[in-house]
């Protein structure tokens, strides 16, 4: 049997890219020119990467569901941050709250996915998130969890195992810096 393998879960929005905030809640660029990759985000993913740490985007999309923007708009931009920055994988959600999937964090189902595609050991391997919904699938799916701190203005998380300010503060706590 191989090694098993360590992962960083990254949410998109808010992680990797700025979200767009609007009384206080975030939400994702409308279309790729809108998209910013957030400042030192490429160096701690290379940083990362280069550790041997895998690197999965999961990531919610309601707005598929609701109408409000187009599949082709999501998987534009995830086929640009996955040109631009060593993201092994995307594990995209695109349903609605309603529509009881389990990949929809909180629910863990994306994460327990990845770790089963990709020979991921969830209790060695850490999940990076903005919003509650990003630190309980990580708790969930038994990994550790960093919490990306906005304020923004709606329900916070409870459990979290650090809080940071940036992808690269995250990062320096995983590779132990």
């Amino acid at each position: 049997m191989t090694d098993m393998k360590r992962a960083v879960f990254l949410d998109r929005d808010g992680v990797i890219n700025r979200a767009i905030v609007c009384n206080g809640k975030p939400y994702p660029p409308a279309d790729l020119a809108a998209l910013e990759i957030l400042p030192g985000v490429t160096d701690a993913m290379h940083l990362l990467h280069e550790a041997g740490w895998l690197l999965i985007v999961v990531t919610n999309q309601p707005d598929v569901a609701r109408g409000t923007t187009s599949l082709a708009n999501v998987e534009a931009i995830n086929a640009y941050l996955q040109h631009c920055l060593p993201i092994d994988d995307f594990r995209t959600c695109y349903h609605d709250s309603s529509d009881g999937c389990n990949c929809r964090k909180p629910l863990p189902g994306a994460l327990l996915a990845a770790a089963n595609i990709h020979g991921i050991e969830l209790a060695s391997s850490y999940m990076v998130g903005d919003r509650w919904r990003d630190t309980e699938a990580g708790e969930r799916a038994g990994c550790k969890t960093i919490f990306l701190d906005y304020g923004y203005d709606e329900k916070q998380p409870k459990n979290f195992n650090h809080r940071v300010r940036s992808l690269a503060e995250a990062a320096d706590i995983i590779l132990g810096r």
